[in-house]
């Protein structure tokens, strides 16, 4: 039965305050002396609490399970529904296993929690490398001319197979950047320092794009290559000033190769102008020649038929052809013998005498 703890007795145990344990009661969680909270009395306390905050007493209601299921059932869907965007692919995995499928952008629904879903960004990007870090250039090569170039190309790559690129291989973008510059370096490193300056960059790129695709796909990071630029090829700043001498040196070889190609076609075009000249004067003097030998024969052979016919009309013609050709070009007098003039009056030319006499004499040493 039970005591009464407000008499002198205290219990069956004996009264006073050198009783039992119990002779005070159940203590609360600050009792005396620090002792430690009644773990019953805590579990008591936090009933009392959440009996007081749920409505009807503390009652579970169907009203209030209902209210949970349709909390429950919203997170569900909204964990189930996803939304892919416009540039991206998504891979859904059951169980952490990828599905074959793609799923197309727009609006889909998966089987949550069992099946999960990863996003990759399919559209195009560029990563740049050659650019300053911590104090070093990425961009510093040593060429096949035991050159040193400072290169800063681009590289322009998507994603080809999201699967790949997501579950293959951890962090791929980061793997290009150093495919590309590992590419980079051994191609520049088989090459004169020339070719990646001016003279074969576009075959570089090339062999570059090519390396990196190769190593990309024995990889499997699902990653396509579609463009590498070379933006900029400068010497190490330590010597970029006899570099740029020596660029200058070149380029005023070239214009003097350049100047002296330029008068070489010029005089070979003149020289063989002339010749061509030469060649048309000599076949037109050649033809003249022969026409007018020709011409000559074909005369020489008429004039003798006319003679063989006529022997002295022909003669007397020659004569007097030659005659009229000898006497057209000379100084002529024609005096009447018959006349009522004076005749002939006797002309001394003094003036032409005194010319003769002030022409001078040759000397005796002279030849005859």
């Amino acid at each position: 039965m039970p005591w009464n703890n407000q008499s002198g007795g205290g219990g069956p145990w004996g009264g006073g305050n050198n009783g039992g344990p119990w002779d005070q009661g159940p203590r609360g969680p600050s009792g005396p002396q620090g002792t430690p909270p009644d773990l019953e009395e805590i579990i008591r306390r936090g009933q009392d609490r959440l009996k007081n905050a749920l409505p009807g007493g503390g009652g579970i209601s169907p009203a209030m399970i209902a209210l949970v299921l349709v909390a429950l059932a919203g997170l569900w869907l909204f964990k189930a529904v996803y939304t892919v965007q416009p540039d991206e692919l998504a891979v859904e995995l059951r169980f952490g296993k990828p599905k074959p499928e793609l799923s197309e952008p727009g609006l889909h629904f998966h089987w949550w929690p069992i099946e999960t879903v990863e996003r990759a960004t399919v559209a195009e990007r560029l990563v740049d490398i050659g650019s300053t870090r911590g104090g070093a250039s990425s961009g510093l090569m040593l060429s096949g001319d035991q050159n040193i170039v400072d290169v800063k190309f681009s590289v322009a790559y998507q994603v080809s197979d999201p699967s790949a690129y997501l579950f293959n291989v951890a962090g791929p973008d980061e793997m290009l950047r150093q495919v590309a510059e590992s590419a980079m370096r051994e191609v520049v490193g088989r090459r004169p320092a020339q070719d990646i300056f001016r003279d074969d960059r576009q075959g570089i790129s090339d062999d570059v794009r090519t390396t990196i695709q190769t190593v990309l796909d024995q990889y499997g990071t699902g990653l396509t290559v579609n463009a590498l630029s070379i933006e900029d090829v400068a010497p190490p700043r330590e010597v970029a000033d006899a570099f740029d001498e020596v660029q200058r040196a070149e380029q005023d070889e070239d214009r003097f190769v350049e100047e002296s190609n330029q008068y070489s076609n010029q005089k070979l075009g003149q020289a063989r102008g002339e010749a061509a000249q030469a060649r048309e004067e000599a076949a037109a003097y050649k033809n003249r020649v022969v026409q007018e030998a020709e011409g000559e024969a074909q005369r020489f052979i008429s004039v003798y038929n006319e003679y063989a016919k006529a022997p002295e009309v022909t003669r007397k013609r020659l004569f007097i052809e030659t005659m009229e050709n000898v006497l057209r070009g000379s100084n002529k007098v024609i005096v009447e013998q018959n006349g009522s003039g004076p005749g002939v009056v006797p002309y001394l030319p003094l003036p032409e005498l005194r010319q003769q006499s002030q022409q001078p004499r040759p000397s005796a040493g002279g030849s005859n």
